[in-house]
């Protein structure tokens, strides 16, 4: 496999607000991706529509709705397009996408919906707030596709609330996209000449993290509190306004261009199987060079380490200790474990882990693991909604027990307590928030259990000195 380099940078992309404390060029500007579908050709400016159909934009969905005998595609070929390609959910669960594509009753006589999960909150991930901004109509044209697919005609792509300026490019691009035709204007309007009707709009949210469950996140395109709610019935049978609902990730979406325009089987081979196509990993913590990454599925860990420049500090004898592969929710693997690993859905699994939304979240040995986890326990008990008594209770005394390891007060029983705190959070909530917050207590101690245990005796005995003196 060889990079693909960006070759033109823009003033834009030199400027452009990152997630990412690195130095240069930031974000997604680097010329390191290997054989980019999504951030092919992408600098920062060219992201009119314009620019779009240049890089062949709206091919896809012309193809489909293209009229007479013997062309055209009918929307359960689309279908069987995406489930050949491999295409699997972006955001985290990694549902095969055409499967559930297929769970959309088409023939219900009322409306449906389509909603894109825009809401990115995972720490450490910030790879759909890159391809809205510098790449929206590849959303746009990947909505559109899944509409016709499923006989939707509405559909609203919910946006993070915290990225403003990204939900305002995303109008814009929407506006573009009225104004040619590939998006219907009023209720009806008719796209490309076609008798396909299929209106968009966005939506932005107030930075909720528990709205990047597509349950909550339903609730607050409602307009109601962000809540989870129970399931059955899941979002197929009753969504949005009650009505059978699709929602997918934004990278999902993105996907689906590349993936129609060139073929199924050429989206699979990019991949391995059952893992077709790209990803984009967010990179972040101790590498030279933090940033999204688009590789395909399959491309060895070691090698996407490779590309963000390695370890930071390497020269001077910094090691690489622990990964965080799928965002803070999924479970932190060592080193060794790591370096033997290949980025897709199976290999992550079969080593303990999770691809999840594709945040890289890279450790050296400087790294304290009581710290670490201290801070994500902090985020989890912040963030939960309170709906359920485990996570509302539960995040909290993960929390309170971790910082007090790390603050020198730890007790000989915590650390099976944590664990047993977290079997009791984990499987007995309504939404996955409970989970996340569980995963990595669990796997912290797992993997680095010394260095916990490494803690409390010190505290004993600094407590025993305090007494006598």
């Amino acid at each position: 496999m060889t990079a693909t380099v960006n070759s033109v940078i823009s003033p834009e992309a030199k400027n452009v607000l990152s997630q990412f404390a690195a130095t240069g060029v930031q974000s997604c500007f680097h010329g390191r991706h290997i054989n980019p579908q999504i951030m092919a050709d992408l600098n920062g400016s060219n992201w009119h529509l314009k620019d779009y159909e240049a890089r062949g934009g709206y091919q896809a969905l012309r193809k489909i709705l293209a009229q007479g005998e013997g062309v055209g595609m009918t929307p359960d070929q689309v279908i069987a397009e995406v489930k050949l390609g491999g295409l699997r959910g972006r955001g985290g669960a990694g549902f095969p996408t055409g499967l559930k594509w297929s769970f959309m009753p088409r023939q219900f006589p009322g409306q449906k919906y389509l909603v894109c999960n825009s809401d990115e909150g995972e720490p450490g991930t910030c790879k759909d707030r890159d391809i809205m901004h510098f790449n929206p109509h590849s959303v746009i044209e990947g909505m559109a596709i899944a509409g016709y697919a499923m006989g939707i005609t509405v559909g609203y792509n919910y946006i993070h609330g915290e990225i403003f300026a990204t939900y305002q490019r995303f109008e814009e691009a929407l506006e573009e996209a009225r104004a040619a035709g590939y998006i219907s204007k009023e209720v009806g309007d008719k796209i490309l000449g076609s008798n396909v009707s299929f209106q968009l709009h966005a939506s932005h949210g107030f930075g909720a993290y528990i709205c990047g469950e597509e349950t909550a996140l339903l609730e607050s395109l409602e307009g109601k509190k962000g809540q989870p709610r129970f399931k059955p019935p899941f979002p197929a049978s009753f969504g949005l306004y009650g009505k059978p609902t699709t929602i997918n990730n934004t990278e999902t979406f993105a996907a689906v261009p590349w993936l129609i325009r060139n073929g199924g089987q050429a989206y699979l081979e990019s991949g391995k199987p059952n893992n077709g196509g790209t990803k984009i990993y967010s990179v972040s913590g101790d590498v030279e060079w933090p940033g999204n990454y688009e590789v395909p599925l399959g491309t060895p860990f070691a090698k996407l380490l490779e590309l963000a420049g390695g370890v930071r500090g390497a020269a001077q004898g910094r090691t690489l200790k622990a990964v965080i592969p799928g965002g803070s929710s999924a479970p932190v693997l060592p080193a060794a474990i790591m370096m033997e690993c290949t980025m897709d859905y199976d290999s992550i699994a079969k080593a303990g882990s999770m691809l999840g939304s594709g945040a890289v979240i890279v450790m050296d040995d400087t790294r304290c693991m009581v710290e670490s986890l201290k801070r994500l326990s902090y985020f989890y008990m912040h963030e939960s909604c309170g709906q359920c008594t485990p996570c509302r209770e539960g995040t909290g005394w993960l929390w309170r027990m971790v910082d007090r390891i790390h603050n020198g007060k730890g007790r000989a029983t915590d650390l099976d307590l944590l664990n047993s705190v977290a079997d009791n959070i984990q499987g007995r909530t309504i939404c996955a928030l409970g989970d996340a917050a569980a995963m990595p207590v669990r796997a912290m101690i797992k993997h680095f259990r010394h260095e916990f245990e490494a803690m409390i005796p010190k505290a004993t005995a600094q407590s025993a000195e305090r007494l006598t003196t």
